[in-house]
């Protein structure tokens, strides 16, 4: 499991290496001068600006920088063409000021509530739809597309990047789209299939997210993208808060030192595998994480705050998530969102880590009778009877929580002793954690790990010494977590108090 980090980290160091390195760097392309905000199509428009560079892609930088006093809104009458890559577009005065130049679909997109934006089946709406419709910039099949310094708002998807790779995002305000989402990365091939290697080795770094109906999405084949130090932030302006990020069938994204607040879920992946979610902080959200999926690893975030800090889904297939290292703590709020995942249920079993939490919108995959039930803990039964329609075998192969005998202090060390139930004959990780509140069942401060087997019967004990100088606060309870070999694990185990 310790690969994971190594590789993921290779494979952001490959991002920052320059392309075809050794090669002679091009002549700096012709600078094309957006001067005015008026959407005429004439020289100094963004739109001729586009239509011109298009002609000749890779030719020409395009700098937004209309003349006048702040702010600077170009409001637009119809779509802009799709931008043909290679070619950057900024906004002038942000490297300037830090002043935005606002790009704004009100113009042209009539605002009907709910009913706003199309998906591409008739008759929904909405967020969390397949959609690709009334985006602000377009890129469509194309590469090497860098867009900075802009506001975007009010279209129903901020930036869409559509069968498109090799593209950055960053360094943008992203506010108000309603219906797909702010910055969506798709492979839909136009029947909602996914495609694989066309929608790779894109970047979204320091962007701010405000009041869109999903954040930004990675759909149907989007893989080996970067999302990095971003905020994405809902509030109550929102009128559909659902995801911060949704990863639905996408593969091999990593996620990193991100901000994700006020949302139905901050971040969810819907069937989506090895994606690498890490250093992120999520709070104020119904659920923080929700999974599905097989091999996604969670390490390093800090969840606290939310109503569930990670919901681990049935699924069709196994869920399978490798959850190390967090920090998570302050959960069980009392926060009921529902809009497109999530939930309003007030009596939904409520926590750090929980399993086999289905959302009102994954209704219809898990089928109405299975409703969060889970199975006894180590039991791989079906969630319904045999033969019955829509059942999933409990998430995470229902793996059982280690159980903490005892916490001893002596010599100022922290002797903490337990026992695991899991597969017979088999290796797992169990990870100890300290809470500061007492009675605490989950994990705020991670203590360390430590190796342990099972025997022929699936039983196995475990030890673990902590050096209790080494903390700055001492914990007032403990908890812990069992991983299997094959990368899943467990919720937190009953707390337990510091025996003297």
């Amino acid at each position: 499991m310790s690969a994971h980090p190594i590789r993921y980290l290779a494979a952001i160091a490959l991002w920052a290496l320059p392309n075809h390195a050794g090669a002679q760097s091009p002549a700096a392309p012709e600078v094309l001068r957006v001067t005015r905000t008026a959407d005429d199509g004439g020289e100094g428009s963004l739109r001729w600006a586009i239509e011109r560079h298009n002609a000749a892609p890779g030719r020409l930088r395009i700098e937004l920088d209309p003349a006048g006093q702040a702010p600077h809104v170009i409001k637009l009458a119809s779509a802009l063409p799709a931008i043909k890559g290679p070619v950057a577009i900024e906004g002038a005065p942000w490297k300037r000021s830090g002043e935005f130049v606002v790009l704004d679909g009100s113009g042209y997109i009539e605002d009907k509530g709910p009913q706003t934006c199309p998906g591409a089946v008739a008759g929904q709406y909405g967020a969390n739809v397949r959609t690709t419709s009334y985006p602000g910039l377009a890129l469509v099949d194309t590469q090497g597309v860098e867009i900075s310094g802009l506001e975007i708002r009010n279209f129903c998807i901020g930036v869409l990047i559509h069968r498109a790779s090799g593209n950055s995002i960053h360094d943008n305000r992203i506010v108000g789209n309603r219906g797909g989402a702010g910055v969506m990365l798709t492979g839909d091939d136009g029947n909602g299939n996914p495609t694989a290697t066309t929608t790779v080795h894109n970047k979204v770094q320091r962007n701010e997210f405000l009041d869109n109906g999903d954040g930004l999405e990675l759909t149907r084949g989007a893989a080996f993208n970067l999302v990095a130090d971003n905020v994405f932030r809902s509030t109550a302006a929102n009128p559909e808060p659902s995801q911060g990020i949704e990863i639905l069938l996408g593969n091999d994204n990593v996620v990193v030192s991100n901000r994700f607040e006020g949302y139905s879920d901050g971040l969810q992946i819907n069937w989506g595998q090895r994606n690498y979610i890490a250093a992120n902080i999520f709070t104020d959200n119904t659920f923080g994480l929700s999974l599905s999926g097989s091999g996604n690893s969670i390490n390093g975030n800090v969840i606290s705050g939310n109503a569930v800090g990670i919901a681990v889904r049935p699924g069709a297939d196994m869920t399978m998530a490798w959850i190390s290292r967090n920090a998570i703590y302050g959960n069980s709020q009392k926060i009921e969102r529902c809009f497109a995942g999530g939930s309003c249920d007030p009596a939904i079993r409520k926590g750090g880590i929980v399993f086999g939490l289905p959302s009102g919108e994954h209704e219809r995959y898990v089928g109405k009778r299975g409703t969060g039930v889970v199975p006894p803990p180590g039991s791989l039964a079906k969630m319904c009877p045999d033969g019955a329609p829509n059942c999933q075998a409990p998430p995470n192969g229902g793996l059982a929580a280690p159980t903490l005998a005892s916490v001893r202090k002596r010599a100022g060390e922290l002797i903490v002793q337990g026992e695991l139930r899991g597969k017979p004959r088999s290796r797992f990780t169990v990870e100890i954690f300290g809470n500061r509140a007492a009675g605490s069942g989950e994990g705020e401060m991670f203590l360390g790990e430590v190796a342990a087997t099972s025997d022929a019967e699936g039983r196995g004990r475990f030890s673990l010494t902590v050096d209790a100088a080494k903390l700055a606060t001492m914990p007032a309870s403990f908890t812990a977590t069992l991983t299997s070999a094959d990368g899943a694990t467990s919720e937190f185990s009953q707390p337990v108090a510091l025996s003297e």
